[in-house]
């Protein structure tokens, strides 16, 4: 599924955060993008938001946490593969797969990705 829609400032914020590693204000400023949403663009950034507290989990040293909300993450980021309002999904629903395969097999985790965005 793609949408075309122009890229909000919430959005760029949470995108800014995530790519700085700040996945737990990255998954604050993005749920208030969430909130009023309805439709596809809501599952699209409830799938952005279980990456972001997927890998806080990481970092955190919860890889339980961690697993369940990756697991989450890609689910609801495959309807959006390629890309999806200028962002390389496909790329970041690969990465995320890694990091949970990653998570699976025990491993610590590995390094994370950044959400790669272009003109919508």
């Amino acid at each position: 599924m793609r949408l075309t829609i122009v890229m909000d400032p919430l959005l760029r914020q949470g995108i800014h955060l995530f790519n700085q590693r700040e996945f737990f204000e990255c998954h604050e400023v993005l749920e208030e993008a969430w909130t009023p949403q309805r439709g596809p663009r809501r599952l699209f950034l409830q799938a952005l938001i279980h990456v972001a507290v997927g890998f806080y989990h990481c970092q955190r040293g919860n890889p339980l946490g961690a697993r369940g909300q990756l697991r989450k993450a890609l689910r609801k980021l495959a309807p959006y593969l390629p890309s999806c309002e200028g962002i390389d999904t496909a790329l970041l629903y690969r990465e995320a797969q890694e990091q949970l395969a990653r998570i699976e097999a025990g491993e610590p985790a590995g390094e994370f990705p950044r959400i790669h965005h272009g003109p919508v």
